[in-house]
């Protein structure tokens, strides 16, 4: 089984968190050898509205569904923006575009935006609109225990990835083995 190349090799371990290591110098210098398509359009104008269109978009298409009450409308809002929210930022590593020899491959795109700087005005806004709309789907949910508990754990499930302490931390039932880039290859 071993065919004596150490690509095939991974690193085990038994915790269930990864601290993603630093880039070394070649992919800190092909980060800022071209922009970053994939992430800066968070700082264009119209892209913090387009949040509050999709939430609004969401609240419209589950309150004409038939049978859904104003409450049901509310908290289906508030999990799909969530459920959304963290798939576009923190699940789905790397960019689309193969322009930058993989730089980004192993960072989301919470970490890729603003250099990764923590607490930029973009990273404010997107860290309040979770908030916001779970202080809004909570009242309008009436404070039900089941919808509040629901609207709490989709709530954390968004805001935990967002924090300065979690920046390229990694769980790892949720992504999967990491990169082996950093093993050196003889």
């Amino acid at each position: 089984m071993n065919d004596g190349s150490k690509k095939s090799r991974r690193r085990r371990s038994s915790s269930l968190l990864y601290q993603e290591p630093l880039e070394s110098m070649e992919h800190l210098s092909d980060q800022s050898a071209i922009p970053n398509l994939n992430a800066n359009w968070v700082n264009a104008k119209g892209a913090w509205v387009i949040h509050i269109v999709l939430i609004v978009a969401l609240k419209i298409f589950y309150s004409i569904i038939p049978g859904i009450q104003q409450d049901t409308s509310w908290f289906l809002t508030n999990l799909t923006y969530m459920f959304g929210s963290y798939l576009m930022f923190h699940w789905v590593r790397g960019i689309p575009f193969e322009f930058n020899a993989g730089a980004y491959d192993n960072l989301n795109m919470w970490e890729q935006m603003d250099n990764g700087e923590q607490f930029t005005p973009t990273k404010k806004y997107l860290l309040s609109v979770p908030i916001c709309l779970f202080l809004v789907s909570t009242h309008y949910t009436h404070y039900d225990l089941t919808y509040f508990t629901l609207n709490v754990m989709a709530l954390l499930g968004v805001i935990i990835p967002k924090l300065p302490w979690s920046h390229r931390l990694r769980v790892r039932f949720l992504s999967g083995s990491p990169d082996d880039r950093y093993l050196d290859e003889r």
